[in-house]
């Protein structure tokens, strides 16, 4: 409130920025193209105006004071959000853009194969899209849209993209050498390659894929874990071990024979991925455009014949 009668210069303000982060004024002169003497006295009437010292003189440069500190940061924010902005508008102006965050292993299978007819249907947009192996967390984000594993209760709310349709999977040479898998016993020696949900999701793991498919706890298996589905799918393409694939996530692999599916019996749940519209009040052409393009998409992959299945069976417990 106190500040209400004074005027104080945005382009004090943009000067003081500079010589916070640079801590020296002759660097923050050459920077602004502009003088030290300049940029001291944009200072000092700076501090007059707020009553207050900003910086403490040292040899060679300068030092923020405490309430400098407090001041940069809010400083160094409010330009970071301004700049952001503009370049938003300008952009928008240009081209309208859409913010897509989802997870490295949804965009790497599901999303970049398909994004390039998006792109032929609608070349006028730009698709912009932010990945995040752990819990996707759009706030203070140019996000537009997410697309997240959710569970049972939030997809009573928003669009099921994928339904949770998962199978154990390997590689080819990996099933000749050690299988066949007939029963879950002969699966459950094999070294399992287990994806680890340490920001709570809720997927399907081992001790759940054996507890549904046969009403038993978990064999104990040996295990190899990974907190990235990318790097865990490459290393059973390697033959490292049996690991979870998710129906949508390994079409592509399964389909170039590049993976092995060995149940014939995939389990559901009644989880899997949502699409989330973060800017409700936003009803720009562009982002229902790439909205609907998602859900269609999703439908035509869903309603596919589920890929055939390599020998070998462990629906069984025999």
């Amino acid at each position: 409130m106190l500040l209400l009668n004074r005027t104080v210069s945005p382009n004090s303000l943009r000067v003081f920025e500079v010589a916070a982060r640079q801590l020296n004024f002759t660097a923050a002169a050459r920077e602004l193209r502009s003088t030290q003497s300049a940029v001291s006295q944009h200072i000092r009437t700076l501090e007059e105006q707020l009553g207050l010292p900003l910086f403490e003189r040292v040899y060679r440069g300068v030092r923020l004071t405490d309430a400098g500190q407090a001041l940069f940061a809010s400083v160094r924010e409010g330009f970071s959000t301004m700049e952001r902005t503009l370049e938003r508008l300008q952009q928008q102006h240009r081209h309208p853009r859409v913010n897509i965050l989802t997870d490295f292993s949804f965009a790497a299978y599901w999303l970049m194969p398909r994004l390039p007819l998006f792109r032929r249907l609608h070349p006028q947009i730009d698709v912009r899209i932010m990945t995040n192996q752990g819990v996707l967390d759009w706030k203070d984000k140019e996000v537009d849209v997410a697309i997240v594993f959710c569970d049972e209760q939030t997809l009573a709310n928003v669009p099921r993209l994928l339904p949770e349709v998962v199978f154990p999977v390997c590689s080819p040479a990996f099933l000749q050498e050690h299988g066949p898998f007939d029963d879950l016993a002969q699966l459950a020696d094999a070294p399992l390659l287990t994806l680890t949900a340490d920001q709570g999701q809720s997927w399907m793991d081992w001790p759940g894929y054996f507890q549904q498919r046969a009403g038993i706890n978990h064999l104990h298996p040996s295990e190899l874990t990974f907190n990235n589905y990318t790097l865990l799918l490459q290393a059973v393409i390697a033959g490292q071990g049996i690991g979870m694939g998710w129906r949508g996530l390994v079409d592509g692999l399964l389909e170039s024979g590049i993976l092995v599916a060995l149940d014939t019996q995939p389990l559901h749940s009644r989880r899997g991925y949502g699409l989330i519209d973060i800017q409700p009040d936003d009803n720009s052409e562009a982002k229902q455009a790439l909205q609907q393009w998602i859900l269609t998409c999703a439908i035509q992959s869903t309603s596919m014949t589920p890929h055939r299945l390599a020998e070998g069976n462990p629906a069984s417990t025999s």
